[in-house]
C-alpha cells in the first residue's frame, strides 16, 4: 500500500538503465569453476543430510533450554539516546533528499544513491539479522510521525499484512526497472513520495499501527531481526540468545504474515534471478512470442511470488498428511514460516555482502565529501569470495532446519509425528536451496529491455 503509490511515480519517471544495480553494480558475480549440477546436488544433499542429523536431537528439554537461554547485554535505552537515534535518522533522510536534488550527478559520488543502496539496503539490512534490529530507533519516518499531530481518532486497520506484501513486491520491482541507482534526482523524488504516503498513513492509522502493520520496510527489518543473536525483551533491554531462537516462537498472526515471509524470500531471489542469462533468454523468448514488454518484470514478480507461495502452502497441506495431524494447514503455514527468514537472510548475505564491501570506498567518499564529484576506487573481492556466498546460503538453510525442528517438537507431542511433519517443509527448503545456489553461481548480465 505504501509502495503502491510510489510505484506509479517511479514507473513514469523511469528511463532505460545501464544494468541491474545501475552504476553501483560493480560487484558482479562470476561463475564458479565447480560444475553447476555438482553444486546444486551438493547443496540439496547438505540440507537433506542436516535434517537427518537433526532428527537425532529429540530431547525436548535440551531444545527448550537452547532456544530459551538468554543473557542480558544492556538495559533499556534512555529516552535521550532514543531521541538522538531518531534525530540521526531524520538527518540522514534530509541529507539523502537534499543531495539527491543538488548533489553530484555521478551515482558513485552522490551520497543519496550510495547511502540508500550500499549503506542502507545492503549494509544496514545485513546488520538487522547479523546483530539485531535497530530500525525502530533510527527510523526517520517514525520519528517524524511521532511529532505530527493526530486526527483526534485513529482508523482501525483491517487489511492485515497483505498491503505490506504488495508494498514489498512493488518496492523491489521499482528498484529493478527504474533508474534509482543511476539517477539521484529520481531517487530523491521517490523518497519524497514514499515519505508523503508513509507519514499520511501514520497520521490516519496511528504511528504504532502503521509501522507495525502497513509499512513493508519496518516489517522486513522486524522479521529479519528474529534471526539475529541479539533481541529485545519485553522491558526493552537487550539480550544475547542463540541465533534464530526467535524463529521458533509463535510470532505470526495468520497466513497473510506467512505470505510476507515468503515475499521476503522471493524478492531477494527475484533481485538476483533477473540478472542471470536464464532470465535474459526467457524474457527475449516471451517477447518474441508476443508478450508485452511492459509486463515482463511485473509479471515475473507476481508469477514468481505466486509460485513460491503456492509451493509453501502446498507443503503446509501435505504436512497434515505426513504427520498426521488435525492441526489446520493454516496453523502449520503460520508456525513453519519464520524459519524461512533464516534462508532469506542467508541469501541476502550471498547477494549483497560482496556488493557492500566493493562499495565501501564510495560510501566513505560520499559521506565525507557529499557535494564533490569523486572517482572512488572499488574494492575487488577475491575469486574465493564466491565460497563465502555459498556458505551464506547453506548457513541460512541449516539454521532454518534447526528452527523448523524445534518448532515441530513444540507443536506435536509425539517424536515421530514431529519429525514427519517436517518432511514437506524440508523438501521446500531443498527447492529454495538449489534455486538460491543456482542464482549465486550465475554471472551477472545486463537486464533485457531496460537498456
Amino acid at each position: 500500500m505504501t509502495a503502491a503509490a510510489v510505484a506509479l511515480a517511479a514507473a513514469v519517471a523511469a528511463r532505460p538503465v545501464l544494468a541491474h544495480g545501475g552504476s553501483l553494480g560493480g560487484s558482479a558475480r562470476e561463475s564458479l569453476s565447480v560444475p553447476t549440477w555438482l553444486m546444486l546436488a551438493t547443496g540439496g544433499a547438505v540440507v537433506g543430510a542436516s535434517f537427518l542429523l537433526a532428527t537425532f536431537a529429540t530431547d525436548r528439554s535440551a531444545l527448550d533450554w537452547l532456544v530459551d537461554s538468554r543473557r542480558r547485554l544492556a538495559p533499556p535505552a534512555p529516552t535521550a539516546l532514543r531521541w538522538a537515534a531518531g534525530a540521526l535518522g531524520v538527518a540522514a533522510l534530509v541529507g539523502i533528499v537534499v543531495t539527491g536534488f543538488v548533489g553530484p550527478t555521478d551515482p558513485l559520488s552522490n551520497p543519496a544513491v550510495v547511502i540508500v543502496w550500499a549503506g542502507w539496503w545492503a549494509g544496514f539490512a545485513m546488520s538487522t539479522y547479523l546483530v539485531g534490529n535497530s530500525w525502530p530507533a533510527v527510523n526517520p519516518w517514525r520519528a517524524i510521525a511521532e511529532a505530527l499531530p493526530d486526527l483526534g481518532r485513529e482508523y482501525r486497520w483491517t487489511l492485515g499484512a497483505w498491503p505490506s506484501v504488495a508494498g514489498l513486491l512493488a518496492l523491489v520491482w521499482i528498484e529493478v526497472v527504474s533508474p534509482l541507482a543511476d539517477d539521484p534526482r529520481v531517487l530523491a523524488v521517490t523518497v519524497v513520495a514514499y515519505s508523503v504516503v508513509t507519514l499520511a498513513g501514520a497520521v490516519v492509522y496511528g504511528t504504532e499501527t502503521w509501522f507495525r502493520e502497513a509499512d513493508p520496510v519496518s516489517r522486513v527489518f522486524r522479521y529479519y531481526g528474529a534471526v539475529a543473536p541479539v533481541g529485545r525483551d519485553d522491558d526493552g533491554s537487550l539480550s544475547l540468545r542463540f541465533p534464530g531462537a526467535a524463529l521458533t516462537s509463535d510470532r505470526l498472526d495468520g497466513v497473510d504474515e506467512a505470505a510476507f515471509v515468503v515475499a521476503i524470500l522471493w524478492v531477494t531471489t527475484f533481485d538476483g534471478f533477473v540478472a542471470t542469462p536464464a532470465w535474459q533468454w526467457l524474457a527475449r523468448s516471451l517477447v518474441n512470442l508476443g508478450y508485452p514488454i511492459a509486463l515482463l518484470y511485473p509479471g515475473a514478480m507476481v508469477v514468481g511470488f505466486a509460485l513460491f507461495l503456492g509451493v509453501y502452502l502446498l507443503a503446509s497441506r501435505l504436512a497434515r498428511r505426513t504427520a498426521p495431524t488435525y492441526v489446520a494447514s493454516e496453523t502449520l503455514a503460520r508456525r513453519f514460516a519464520p524459519p524461512l527468514l533464516a534462508i532469506a537472510a542467508g541469501y541476502h548475505v550471498a547477494h549483497f555482502l560482496g556488493y557492500f564491501l566493493s562499495l565501501v570506498p564510495a560510501l566513505v567518499a560520499a559521506v565525507t565529501a557529499p557535494l564533490a564529484t569523486v572517482n572512488p576506487g572499488l574494492i575487488v573481492v577475491p575469486g574465493w569470495f564466491g565460497g563465502v556466498a555459498i556458505a551464506g546460503v547453506l548457513g541460512g538453510h541449516l539454521l532454518a532446519i534447526f528452527a523448523a525442528h524445534v518448532t515441530a517438537f513444540d507443536m506435536f507431542p509425539g517424536r515421530l509425528q514431529a519429525i514427519r511433519s517436517q518432511y514437506p517443509f524440508i523438501a521446500v527448503m531443498v527447492f529454495y536451496t538449489m534455486a538460491s545456489l543456482w542464482i549465486v553461481t550465475r554471472p551477472d548480465v545486463p537486464l533485457p529491455y531496460l537498456q
